[in-house]
């Protein structure tokens, strides 16, 4: 189960999730509670070996200004929610970046399709909010059989493992899940979820 624990903001929750197993690390480079600059990602980046993704979260950017931003942080993973464009996946592959598609349960079939990104994340209708949702009716989804693809929302340590199975999912993704407050990581909660993901 690949795993990534998106949100960090601190060398400590960036060393636990490293530390923990996580595959992947999420830095939010967009309006958001768990928001941090490009050169605080840059400073992070010394706790994230080369083995461990780590990716740029944005939401409604232009795809070429979410790449910029990710460059001057010193990434070579984007992740991009809000409305999207194959044209914006080539944006993306151009820059020689790689590529997350984050869209919503309620994604039209076309949106679920292939459109050549490293990974897809089906997430809750509200991205960051934390709430749980059918998991279920995304096994159900033909366009995401046999492909690689993140589960999000409202997933936690208690829930992650049974809602990825039921999903199908080939790996999961956590922010508030493992949080103590809004923003704030708990290190033992991301201990326990990459433990219970993997599992």
């Amino acid at each position: 189960m690949f795993v990534k624990v998106c949100g960090l903001s601190t060398p400590e929750s960036v060393r636990e999730a490293v530390d923990a197993g996580a595959d992947a690390v999420g830095f939010v480079l967009t309006a958001s509670p768990r928001v941090v600059s490009p050169s605080q990602v840059s400073k992070l980046l010394a706790d994230v070996p080369e083995s461990v993704a780590a990716v740029g979260v944005f939401r409604h950017e232009p795809a070429a200004d979410a790449v910029a931003i990710a460059r001057a942080a010193g990434l070579e993973w984007v992740q991009l929610h809000g409305k999207r464009t194959p044209a914006d996946v080539k944006t993306v592959h151009d820059a020689g970046m790689k590529l997350i598609r984050a869209v919503t349960m309620g994604a039209a079939p076309e949106e679920l399709g292939d459109w050549g990104e490293e990974l897809l994340l089906i997430d809750a209708a509200v991205p960051g909010s934390g709430e749980a949702w059918d998991y279920g009716s995304v096994s159900t989804a033909s366009a995401v059989h046999g492909r690689s693809w993140l589960l999000a929302g409202g997933l936690d340590p208690a829930n992650v493992a049974q809602a990825s199975a039921t999903a199908g999912a080939w790996g999961v993704d956590v922010s508030s899940g493992v949080e103590v407050s809004r923003g704030v990581k708990d290190l033992a909660k991301i201990r326990a979820f990459v433990k219970a993901a993997k599992g």
